[in-house]
């Protein structure tokens, strides 16, 4: 599986935004995807440079988490602002790695990263915490490299 757009399927895609919208009802963090074919850097260091292309050190409590996932590689990422990095023990994101994991061995990608989505959400929410005054400050939809 080599082009990007084959990764996932329109219902696939429709699945991983409601995902997203869902998770964000419990907390004021904001979660992002974003899939590649590729990157010829670290995937780690390529998501922090997506991580602020798609401006998500801009939210107000620096709370934005972004799923990259590089599909010919097979590597995928979590990046928490720093606003998550201040507040989280150490191993904060292990939780959401091994459930995406534990489904992408399986060939679920669709599963794992709605795993990944619903994870980062139940977990964002004892530290960002929902409040009636939260609005949304990053869109909802995946984006692609």
């Amino acid at each position: 599986m080599s082009n990007v757009e084959d990764f996932l399927t329109a219902e696939d895609e429709e699945a991983i935004i409601a995902a997203i919208r869902k998770a964000e009802l419990t907390t004021s963090g904001e979660i992002r995807v974003h899939i590649e074919r590729t990157t010829t850097e670290d995937p780690y260091t390529h998501a922090l440079e997506i991580f602020h292309f798609l401006k998500m050190d801009n939210t107000i409590d620096r709370n934005g988490v972004l799923i990259y996932i590089a599909v010919d590689l097979k590597k995928f990422v979590i990046c928490g602002d720093k606003g998550i990095d201040a507040v989280v023990p150490d191993n904060f994101w292990d939780v959401t790695r091994d459930k995406m994991q534990e489904q992408f061995r399986h060939g679920k990608f669709r599963d794992g990263i709605i795993a990944g989505i619903l994870s980062a959400g139940d977990q964002l929410q004892h530290y960002f915490p929902w409040d009636k005054n939260d609005i949304n400050e990053l869109p909802d939809d995946i984006s692609k490299g």
